[in-house]
Formats: structure tokens, sequence, C-alpha cells
């Protein structure tokens, strides 16, 4: 077919592709040290206790467990999922709980069902590019709220949301990753988490919020979800297993109220029918033998020390004028250098070294973020760490010479 392209919807015309995937493929050389993907370490995964139970469903379950599920997921699943969540402080049933085929998966569900083409939603600067590419797959127009170290600013963004709807512009929803933020990895401090809810509710908002990290904490304390005080249930919750079990498995969950449920369902009914029931038999049985809990542990214990040697790292390797707040929790850190750098330019300079990662553009809905990048430090074991950074700072030291 030679004319293939006037076939394309208007839609698919204008979709792109995710830069982090592409990164990855460039940095799949093993003598590349790739701080690009927001991977867990292989280590990281429970394959000889996964092996038991595996063996165990499949010889009292299989018949059930390799058949098709329900769209909303495993009963006993979703019972364990709301019984958790209550324990964080989120008034939800199982009802409220849907199993998604991934976060992504949720994310491009809730651009469906809330977006239409030139729509607005509100995302952070910098946010998650999943989040981006999901809600602009849509024709969404994004708007970018600036962060400090304590997340999303809140004046910044009630003056957004006031100036959009004077331009008849009304955002539809609030996209925010309040803890570890992907990729500043800056937490939301609880004050704004309050906050947040007293401004959707004055301006008769959504609210989507991700967690995918919730639970990779190595300096502080639980942290209260933003769904835990929501009390027009207005947050849509999402959080997955990929993180604290296998991104292999392609599991997640939402928890919203029962009409979001409902659509959400229902758009789920045409994507893929119902997510993986085998690994949903898995992760079911993983929780309820408390393995989840004590391997959530373990992988604290793994990060930890692989974040404090990125950090020391970088004020050992790398050239005076760089900023980085060190993370208390996920396996992200976000670097900003110095004036004249562009750290999509010098990605080339850095493959050149065998070190990679994601520039900042890529998680910009606005004109910024070229001067700064995200490192991914659960990956790489230490030694790995190390050599990277060291890598990386011979980069940045050889780009400020050229601009001296």
């Amino acid at each position: 077919m030679s004319d293939i392209e006037r076939l394309y919807s208007d839609r698919a015309g204008k979709m792109r592709k995710s830069e982090i995937r592409e990164l990855l493929k460039v940095a799949q050389d093993p003598e590349v040290i790739s701080f690009a993907g927001g991977l867990p370490s292989p280590e990281s995964f429970p394959i000889s206790d996964l092996q038991g139970v595996v063996k165990n469903i499949l010889s009292q379950k299989g018949s059930v467990a390799l058949q098709y599920g329900t769209t909303q997921g495993l009963t006993e699943l979703r019972d364990i999922i709301a019984e958790r969540s209550c324990k964080e402080g989120m008034n939800v049933t199982a009802d409220n709980v849907i199993i998604t085929s991934g976060s992504q998966q949720a994310l491009d569900t809730v651009g469906k069902i809330f977006l239409n083409p030139g729509d607005t939603a509100i995302v952070g600067f910098p946010t998650y590019l999943g989040g981006i590419n999901a809600f602009r797959s849509y024709e969404a127009n994004l708007a970018g709220i600036p962060l400090d170290k304590d997340g999303m600013i809140m004046d910044e963004l009630e003056d957004k949301i006031i100036d959009l709807k004077k331009k008849e512009t009304p955002p539809k929803f609030i996209y925010v990753v309040p803890t570890f933020q992907n990729p500043a990895g800056v937490v939301m401090s609880e004050a704004r988490r309050k906050k947040i809810i007293d401004i959707a509710n004055e301006h008769d908002l959504i609210i989507v919020e991700d967690d995918p990290y919730g639970n990779l904490r190595y300096d502080i304390p639980h942290i209260k979800p933003i769904k835990s005080f929501d009390d027009e249930n207005r947050v849509i919750y999402l959080s997955t297993f990929s993180k604290i079990l296998s991104p292999g498995f392609r599991l997640a969950w939402t928890l919203a109220s029962d009409e979001i449920s409902r659509k959400i369902i229902i758009c789920k009914q045409a994507l893929d029918l119902c997510t993986n029931t085998f690994t949903q038999f898995i992760a079911n049985e993983f929780i309820r033998s408390g393995s989840l809990d004590l391997h959530i542990l373990k992988i604290r214990e793994m990060y930890k020390p692989r974040r404090d040697i990125m950090m020391d790292a970088m004020k050992k390797y790398f050239p005076s004028g760089y900023t980085c707040n060190k993370p208390k929790g996920g396996m992200f850190a976000w670097v900003t250098l110095p004036e004249g750098i562009d750290t999509e330019i010098m990605f080339l300079d850095a493959l050149k070294e065998k070190v990679a990662y994601v520039h900042g553009k890529a998680f910009s809905v606005n004109s910024g973020g070229g001067r700064s990048m995200r490192l991914n430090f659960s990956y790489s074991d230490c030694e790995r760490i190390e050599e990277g950074m060291k890598r990386l700072g011979i980069v940045i030291e050889n780009k400020l010479k050229v601009l001296c």
C-alpha cells in the first residue's frame, strides 16, 4: 500500500514514541551502564518463592487460573487490596478496586473517559512521561505546575486553575505522583495533600493520584495517600505490583468511586476484556502468605545503599554547580546541571562513555527541563553505579570545558 498515511486517524497522526522506551533500546548494550529506565533490580525478583506459589496454583486452581477472568479482577485479590487500603486510611471496598494491566492501562483509561480533544489536564512540572503520553494521546492540552521539595506548589496550582477558568478552558483533572515523585523524587507534604483536596472540592475537579513508589521508603515513615483525605470521592488512586513484586506480571489497580469505577470497567472491556488471570492468582497467594510484606522489606534494604552510593558518587565525581536533593525513597534522583548544558544534546556524549540517563525535557509539558536529567539507582548494582557516575562526571566535566 503506497499511501497508508491517508488512512490513519487524526489521533494516530499525533501519537509520539515514548522517549524512555526508545532510550532503553539504545542502552541495551551490556557495556552501557544505564540509569535511564525505571527498572527494578532483577535481583529483587522473588523467583524461588514464586516457584512454590506457581506450582501450588497450577495443581490446585489451574483450571480457573488459566481461564478468562472478570473485567474487574479476581475477587480475592480485590478483597485484600481493599483491606490493605483501608489500613492506610482509604475508605474503600472491593467494589471500588479494579485490577488493570499495569498502571499505564489505568492512565490510558483515565484519559479515555475524561478527555475530549482540546480539554485541559493539570500535571506536575516535571511529571511522569507515561502520564504525559497517555493524556496527549487523547489530544489534551497539559498545564504544568512547578514542584519544590514539598511537591506541587499549591499557590501555583490555584492560580493556574483560576486562569484556565477565565480562558474558558477549565481543567478536567489534576494528575499527581505525590510520593517519591517520578522524576523529581520529592514527597508532597501532608499539608499540601489536604490542600489539594480542598482545591479539588472548591473547583469541582478530579485528582488522579499515581502511587507506584509509596512502599519504597528509606528514611521516612509511612505517608498517608491523598485519597485518605478524600471525603467527596474525587480521588482516583492508582498503584502497582511492578515495583514491589514483578513488572512482568503487568498487575496494577485503581481505587475510585462507584460511578467512576463503572466507567473504567466499561472502558477496560474494550481494551483487553480482563487482566492476566494467572498472575492475579499468584499475587493474591503471595500477599496472603505474608510474603509480599517481607519482600518489600528486602527491597528497601537492597535499594537504600544503592541510593546512598549514587549520592556519594555524585559528590565525588560531578563538577560543582549541580543540584540534587537526596530522595527519601523511590527509584530516582533528579539532577540539574549548570547553565549552558543541554542534557538532551549531552546524551550522545554520555553514550560514547557507555553511560545512559533520561534528559529532563522528556518530563516537561512546558519549555523547560533542558539542564536536568533523571538517574535511576534501583537497577544497577553498587559497583556499576559507582563506575557509571564516574563516567557521567567525565561527560559533564568535558561539556563544561567546551562551554568555558
